[in-house]
């Protein structure tokens, strides 16, 4: 068997498995798309597309060129933020039938930052099953790629898109910097300038991860300080161009200030006479969260 018997071998029976897995009717399919590289839908996104009645679509316009690529010549019928409410209806009807519908938007997650949670919702007050088809994101892909979170400390927070204005945008940004954790957000290419601007006036001491066209063929990821973005900006005219994904990094662990407040001093006064001083720098720790040394050296100068 040659290699190309082989791939057309292995395509068969990948193709074989997915359709003996189970399809059922009345259902909704929430089918995440392609957020730039066609070639990124999954096997089983491409056969729900297919065995579908109707694909709901944010544009279809945007979505009949990936059908077109993979073959798929479901029915489109659209489903925005503006006819949400009317799209839901016609899908519950739909269902109400035993037909089964696809929810797409243009690219990545329906329902995540996109027009498609409202219909999720009524479809699924309405007594119907809904699947979701996992497969690309603009956010996850961002995190693959700039190595922000790690096993030990895998939280991060996706806001979305920042407010347009900018009093808007500082205060929204004042907002979420607050949090312990990485911060995903989206941004257009001709808002990236005064978000990023706002960011290095708010964050002088935080660094800033750039993931710009993702999967697509002048995908760039860079990360730098804040002080120093907008120099990194002004290196490359390409660096505005083209669909954003920003990552603010939480800022860095401050060390603990040695010392230990009134309060905590008078309850460990009260608790010294009753254990021992290991136990008392133990409960202090897990209590206080203040780093070891520095509760057992004030222990051990206070224990009579």
């Amino acid at each position: 068997m040659d290699q190309v018997d082989t791939h057309q071998h292995i395509w068969t029976r990948l193709q074989e498995r997915i359709e003996q897995q189970s399809w059922p009717n009345h259902t909704l399919y929430v089918v995440a798309t392609p957020i730039g590289n066609l070639g990124d839908l999954s096997l089983r996104a491409w056969q729900a597309l297919q065995r579908c009645d109707v694909i709901a679509a944010e544009d279809t316009r945007s979505t009949r060129p990936l059908l077109e690529t993979w073959g798929v010549q479901t029915p489109l019928m659209a489903a925005h933020r503006h006819n949400e409410a009317q799209a839901a209806a016609q899908i519950i009807q739909r269902l109400a039938q035993g037909e089964r519908v696809a929810l797409v938007s243009d690219a990545g997650a329906p329902a995540v930052s996109d027009p498609g949670a409202r219909i999720v919702r009524e479809v699924r007050a309405a007594g119907y099953t809904v699947i979701a088809i996992p497969g690309a994101s603009a956010v996850i892909t961002a995190l693959m790629a700039s190595g922000v979170t790690s096993d030990e400390n895998p939280a991060f927070v996706f806001a979305g898109f920042m407010p347009h204005k900018s009093t808007a945008r500082k205060n929204w940004l004042q907002q979420w910097g607050t949090v312990d954790a990485p911060i995903v957000m989206f941004e257009s290419p001709h808002r990236l300038r005064a978000a990023l601007a706002d960011m290095a006036a708010l964050f002088t001491d935080r660094h800033i991860t750039i993931a710009r066209e993702l999967t697509k063929r002048f995908e760039q990821v860079h990360t730098c300080a804040l002080s120093e973005v907008l120099t990194w900006l002004d290196s490359d005219s390409h660096h505005e161009q083209g669909e954003f994904v920003l990552i603010l990094h939480a800022a860095e662990a401050q060390s603990v200030v040695a010392g230990i407040d009134p309060a905590t001093e008078r309850w460990l006064r009260a608790l010294l006479p009753q254990v021992s001083t290991r136990d008392a720098v133990k409960i202090a720790v897990k209590a206080t969260g203040l780093a070891r040394d520095v509760v057992y050296d004030w222990v051990l100068a206070h224990k009579s």
